[in-house]
């Protein structure tokens, strides 16, 4: 179990290459849970039609309904991963912007699709300036709440960043373990503003990549006409229609809340040790621990996210997943051995 140290591309560094076997997990932001029967029976449904082309028609509907728009505005992909891609190949974007940190995927897929990306990084405490957009920018990407940082930026703040001429797009993959989305826009049409939603998170599904975006009708189309034709698998499909009813609706809920209860465990575990952490309001916690603990936590058998990948962020960093209490207490026990052996 030898530590990462090398990264060849760290807009490409996901927390998925931090695991390995023996390690404990807590470096993939999934829901550490079962699966609920009826998205086990959805996801089995969906393999039994494989045999047939998808249609992603009806999921799409079932999303409109789900944040009340309409089926145009509505695009399903293959996991947030798509999207990004999309909508860095959808235009000649002059100046595009990522907000950093946050997850590194828009900002890679821009840079693929031959785009010089304009990097506004957030100091600490990581909250948005929409002043440090440029004027001139015509595309905006930010994560709310954001990864890694787990802060949750204020909706009227987000808004403001919508002008004439621009897009602004907002990751809300982590939207949904947070209780009630108080700031989520994924229900309000404005021009310009397109939200990209993920299923592989809260619903353990990260291998199914099911994912969707919702944005004017214009541009919806222009994406569409960019995807690759059965891009959405049937079991996707199957997931999108059943995690988009009213029984999904109080299950995505109840674990929110579950989350957050497990995050302020880990908060306090970590706090106990001295380390400090920043606010968060989802599944993960963004915590100074050090510089070389990262490595260490690998030698002592526990596998967290190296955070020096994400812009703004130094090896001081590390991203922890939220986990039910006994494997926060093995997490903060082993820690508490790496500092005091520091």
């Amino acid at each position: 179990m030898e530590p990462t140290t090398e990264v060849l591309d760290p807009l490409r560094h996901h927390g998925d290459v931090e695991v390995g076997d023996g390690l404990l997990d807590l470096a993939v932001n999934v829901y550490a849970g079962p699966r609920p029967p009826w998205l086990e029976a959805a996801l089995l449904a969906g393999l039994d039609a494989a045999s047939a082309y998808p249609s992603v028609s009806a999921a799409e509907a079932a999303i409109a309904r789900h944040h009340r728009r309409e089926p145009e505005q509505v695009l399903a992909t293959a996991g947030a991963a798509e999207a990004f891609s999309l909508l860095a190949r959808s235009r000649p974007w002059r100046r595009p912007v990522v907000v950093h940190p946050q997850f590194t995927e828009p900002h890679a897929a821009l840079r693929q699709a031959g785009h010089q990306v304009h990097e506004v990084v957030l100091g600490h405490p990581f909250r948005l300036d929409p002043a440090l957009v440029p004027q001139d920018s015509d595309l905006v990407v930010l994560g709310n709440p954001t990864n890694p940082t787990g802060v949750l930026h204020p909706a009227a703040a987000v808004r403001s960043l919508l002008r004439p001429g621009r897009t602004v797009v907002v990751d809300e993959a982590f939207m949904d373990s947070v209780p009630d989305e108080p700031e989520t826009l994924a229900g309000e049409a404005l021009p310009g503003l397109v939200v990209i939603r993920s299923l592989t998170k809260h619903w353990s599904i990260p291998g199914i990549r099911a994912g969707y975006l919702v944005g004017e009708p214009s541009t919806v189309a222009a994406l569409r006409a960019l995807q690759v034709p059965w891009s959405v698998s049937s079991p996707a499909v199957a997931a999108m229609l059943v995690c988009s009813t009213d029984e999904a609706r109080e299950e995505s809920r109840r674990r929110a809340l579950q989350i957050a209860c497990w995050r302020a465990d880990l908060e306090a575990g970590l706090r106990s040790l001295g380390v400090e952490v920043v606010a968060s309001t989802t599944s993960f916690v963004l915590a100074r621990v050090g510089v070389g603990v990262h490595p260490a936590l690998r030698e002592a058998g526990v596998a967290v996210r190296r955070a020096d990948t994400f812009p703004g962020l130094g090896p001081e960093w590390v991203r922890i997943a939220v986990r039910p209490p006994e494997v926060t207490g093995r997490l903060v026990s082993a820690l508490g051995d790496v500092l005091a052996r520091a």
